[in-house]
């Protein structure tokens, strides 16, 4: 699917821009603004999203929603809605998806299939969440919950970067140091040791070697370096590598217990609010895993939904599954029995994230003295090497 921004002409004549992603040419772009009674006069094509996902973000997403579900419990149409949300964003990019969502759900599409010819931007689940609201007539209150779910989202994933910000600054730091000295330093003392005719022990032989493929062969690193990045980009939506990648994340050593929570809770919470909102269970497990994106994910929902068709509890079909912990199939139990499955998966979903809290907590504090360590291991190794050939030099005059 590619990106559009196009502009075009209403019935009256007016013209207006707007972003529209989900399309798969020109001519359907074309298509569909036909059947809304406008008329495109030129559209330019957007190789990638990635620009667009930079501009517009998560924290917006979140503002927007909460913004809607307010003028919704207030009796607005969703077009007034729109039109004000529309008018308030200082986001250029964001007007002219809100515009163009707008334009169409005024035509007359569903709001799933308006919002839906921009999911690069929302999610599966805010649109499965739309459809739900919009089918219960209970849009404002979908809409807050989306809007709270999202929010939650944001917060892990801020959460995250700021847990892995400290040891990401001292790896660099650290590499930075040992590129310097094998650049700057090393170098001076091989030509003084060479000068002094000193036999240089294996360590410092092997550093100075380091020192002239870095200093004469910096071209050919960087080469081998744009191979690599060019095959990783070219290689990494081929769905073998996703594959084992996805399987290798839930097996991989220290991390493999906190990946696994991870996506536990994700998938849980995504369930719990799609079957809050009235959706079937079958769905809500469709959706969570097309929002959680993990192959061994996918796989387990398609054995949880052809048990759950086939008569069987949740509980009984997360029971079969060890991605699940033992207290979200006690709570799914109860929940079932209570008629509060959804209730009790989101409580059981606020358990798992508080786990992922503390075991980032404990990553972190294990991270920071062994980093430390290792930087002052290697650079010590570094210094030793170089100042050994000096110290036998100095032992031999006395």
């Amino acid at each position: 699917m590619a990106i559009y921004e196009y502009t075009a002409k209403d019935e009256n004549g007016n013209k207006f821009s707007a972003i529209c992603d989900n399309l798969e040419s020109n001519a359907m772009l074309r298509e569909d603004l036909a059947k809304m009674g406008q008329i495109l006069l030129k559209a330019k094509h957007k190789k990638s999203d990635k620009s667009k996902r930079a501009r517009i973000t998560q924290d917006e997403i979140v503002t927007f929603a909460y913004k809607l579900a307010g003028m919704c419990s207030a009796g607005l149409s969703i077009t007034g809605c729109l039109e004000t949300l529309e008018e308030q964003t200082n986001n250029h990019s964001f007007k002219q998806v809100i515009s163009d969502i707008r334009r169409r759900i005024s035509a007359g599409e569903t709001l799933k299939d308006a919002f839906g010819k921009h999911r690069v931007i929302f999610s599966d689940f805010f649109l499965g969440m739309l459809e739900a609201g919009q089918t219960g007539g209970k849009l404002s209150e979908t809409l807050e919950a989306s809007a709270s779910y999202l929010e939650k989202r944001a917060d892990f994933r801020r959460k995250i970067r700021s847990t892995f910000a400290y040891p990401v600054i001292v790896s660099i730091m650290c590499f930075a140091v040992i590129t310097a000295l094998v650049i700057f330093v090393i170098p001076v003392f091989a030509k003084l040791y060479k000068k002094m005719h000193v036999p240089l022990p294996g360590p410092t032989q092997a550093l100075i070697c380091l020192s002239i493929v870095v200093r004469d062969w910096w071209w050919v690193i960087l080469l081998l370096s744009a191979a690599v990045i060019l095959l990783w980009r070219f290689f990494r939506n081929d769905t073998r590598l996703k594959t084992w990648w996805d399987f290798f994340k839930l097996n991989m050593p220290v991390l493999a217990k906190f990946n696994r929570t991870v996506l536990a809770a994700h998938y849980i919470r995504t369930f719990a609010m799609m079957t809050s909102a009235g959706v079937s269970l079958v769905k809500a497990l469709e959706v969570a895993a097309e929002v959680v994106s993990n192959k061994k994910v996918s796989e387990i929902t398609a054995r949880l939904q052809q048990s759950i068709q086939a008569g069987n509890t949740v509980a009984y079909s997360l029971k079969n599954h060890d991605l699940f912990p033992p207290l979200i199939i006690q709570l799914a139990a109860s929940g079932e029995e209570s008629g509060k499955l959804s209730e009790m998966l989101n409580k059981g979903a606020d358990f798992l994230d508080k786990d992922i809290d503390r075991t980032m907590k404990a990553l972190l504090v294990r991270m920071e003295p062994a980093l430390t360590a290792i930087m002052g291991l290697v650079i010590g190794f570094i210094l030793i090497s170089v100042y050994l050939p000096m110290f036998d030099y100095m032992s031999h005059l006395e």
